[in-house]
């Protein structure tokens, strides 16, 4: 670890919808670097690397999502130093946008990036940087069920579902995460960099952190309900939900529409955000998901139960979907599943 004059200055953007796990996550992990391994394993701890505080819109103590309670070290008008800002996740609904909201939180997170400070955020948050313009142009990411919102309310934003972590300027100070235990990620990441990968290594142990190198495709819903007004197209969707597997599906449900082939895809496209076949090929893999979570059948036997013959096709369509091979997939859930049937 370098040596410093003086420790990083790092703020937490706490605000009342932020998620208390993740930002008092975050308070502890940090304020561990350069310290708990070395008491653990008996070394004499240097000082502290990093100053870790709390900031708010206000100095007085309020209380965060699920009435979790936040009483901050400093407020964001008393302009406080800071190295590093994290904006921990936010607790907002898949159509829940910032607009007009935390106005005078983005001009200080405008200034402080413009002042040379590195701006971090975890899951949801990404959406209040979104708001300030800070993403412009950029790649970022975010929890996977804001993609709709991102590509909807902000498409200046290339928003991209896949990363745990996401660079969104060459020189890599500004920075967003993905879904909500991207933190652990997100927070190795910020150590490694600020006080040495050595260090990081030293907190994934303590922790017992893992880096979620397979990103957040196997985690994402690959099939969500949108309302939309056209009643031929949900007919459609209530029929594919049940006729998925079988062979000539696409061809099959135009003919149940009964609405000229051209002019459905078009309505569907339009409702749902997905192609017809997409919409399909999503429902297949939603499927081959979950025999790979509750059962031990053959790839080749769940290929052809979701309507793919050919399962060199249906392996390299998973993949590309879920970010997984059929294989791994099942490694990585099917032991939930069996945990929750067989208790210890």
């Amino acid at each position: 670890m370098s040596a410093r004059k003086r420790p990083l200055e790092i703020l937490l953007l706490a605000l009342p919808e932020s998620a208390g796990s993740v930002l008092y996550g975050l308070v502890d992990v940090l304020n561990s670097a350069g310290t708990f391994w070395q008491t653990l394993v008996r070394d004499e701890p240097p000082a502290s690397p990093l100053h870790v505080r709390v900031v708010a819109v206000k100095r007085g103590a309020f209380r965060c999502g699920n009435n979790i309670p936040v009483s901050p070290d400093v407020a964001i008008r008393d302009n406080p130093n800071a190295d590093i800002v994290i904006v921990p996740e936010l607790w907002l609904g898949p159509d829940e946008h910032l607009a007009g909201r935390y106005l005078k939180v983005q001009t200080w997170l405008r200034e402080r990036y413009r002042r040379g400070a590195y701006i971090y955020s975890v899951c949801s948050a990404s959406l209040l940087l979104a708001e300030a313009g800070l993403l412009d142009g950029c790649d970022a990411t975010s929890h996977w069920g804001y993609q709709q919102l991102f590509e909807e309310r902000y498409p200046q934003v290339r928003f991209r579902p896949e990363p745990n972590l996401c660079f969104a300027d060459a020189d890599g100070r500004l920075v967003t995460s993905g879904g909500a235990t991207s933190w652990h990620d997100l927070v190795l990441h910020v150590i490694a960099r600020h006080v040495g990968p050595g260090e990081a290594l030293r907190i994934s142990k303590v922790y017992l952190f893992k880096t979620h190198d397979e990103g957040q495709l196997p985690y994402r819903a690959l099939i969500k309900s949108r309302q939309h007004p056209d009643s031929v197209v949900r007919e459609c969707e209530n029929w594919l939900g049940r006729h998925f597997a079988e062979s000539g599906a696409v061809a099959r449900v135009v003919e149940h529409a009964r609405v000229a082939e051209r002019t459905l895809k078009r309505r569907f496209k339009a409702a749902t955000g997905l192609t017809l076949i997409d919409y399909l090929q999503n429902l297949r893999i939603e499927k081959a998901k979950e025999l790979l979570e509750r059962s031990t059948t053959a790839v080749d036997d769940i290929s052809a139960s979701v309507g793919y013959e050919d399962a060199s096709f249906f392996r390299r369509l998973f993949k590309r979907r879920s970010g997984l091979s059929p294989a791994r997939y099942r490694r990585m859930f099917r032991p939930i599943h069996t945990a929750a049937r067989n208790p210890a």
